[in-house]
């Protein structure tokens, strides 16, 4: 039998280490350099694994962590434990190091090879986006509802890419003509920082639409539980249902999730 995860009790603890970064925000110095920026950001990696783990390993010291969120090799399955934990320590990080609003705190369990619990924490906006399988979303205390507007010149839309795009060939071509389609077909086109939080804000109306060529499994994954249990649909750019290991994402409502597909494939 599978072990009940106390929800109150993780969200505190992600609260806690987000709120002690916020704390803490801007009183280092920009790096100058790549050895100052990767050692600030090894130090800020460090400090709140270290700290996830260890407090959540006093309540549930059986389920175990799985990392490694820049090897994109393990990213195109789930692991075959029935349960772990996945922690994005700090998405967005960049922004947290050049005294920019928009980085997080992200956890996510992992139950049968799929997200259960899914936390997204912005301590500048104090704002909690969670969500349970099967149990609906919420930010903070309100439950999240995904906006349904169908005009596309209303709509906000928001991208990103992946961490060490230039690593994959021809990526950065194809991101940059999904964002001119996208410009072509929608109000606003937007990059928001963290793509979880921009996930997220689509659970919660803020955001029409998200998308995304290029695989980045554990920097989606807590984001589209939250929107999967705001009522979004979630698909590849191909217009299917999306799958652990898929390399594209689109996330909004369906019809205009469809509509888009139709769109891409009359462009191709």
């Amino acid at each position: 039998m599978k072990q009940a995860i106390n929800v109150p009790i993780i969200l505190n603890i992600v609260k806690t280490i987000g709120d002690e970064f916020a704390m803490d925000f801007k009183k280092e110095r920009i790096p100058a350099g790549s050895s100052q920026f990767l050692l600030l950001f090894n130090t800020i990696e460090q400090k709140c694994l270290s700290y996830m783990k260890d407090t959540i390993y006093k309540y549930y010291p059986g389920i175990p962590w799985v990392e490694d969120e820049l090897n994109f090799e393990k990213q195109k399955k789930a692991n075959d434990l029935p349960d772990y934990w996945i922690c994005d320590t700090m998405d967005g990080a960049v922004q947290y190091m050049q005294h920019l609003p928009g980085w997080t705190i992200n956890l996510v369990l992992i139950r049968n090879g799929q997200p259960n619990l899914a936390i997204i924490y912005d301590p500048i906006h104090k704002e909690m986006f969670w969500a349970e399988k099967d149990q609906g979303a919420f930010l903070n205390n309100v439950k999240l509802k995904i906006a349904q507007k169908t005009e596309s010149k209303y709509m906000l839309t928001s991208f990103n890419h992946p961490p060490l795009q230039n690593s994959v060939d021809g990526l950065n071509e194809k991101t940059g003509a999904l964002i001119v389609r996208l410009l072509n077909e929608y109000g606003a086109v937007r990059n928001y920082g963290p793509c979880g939080l921009q996930i997220a804000n689509v659970g919660a109306g803020r955001i029409d639409l998200f998308c995304q060529e290029g695989l980045d499994t554990y920097n989606w994954i807590a984001g589209i539980l939250i929107a999967k249990e705001a009522g979004a649909a979630v698909l590849n750019i191909n217009g299917d249902a999306w799958q652990w290991g898929d390399n594209s994402l689109l996330v909004g409502y369906s019809p205009v999730l469809l509509k888009l597909v139709n769109t891409l494939r009359e462009q191709d």
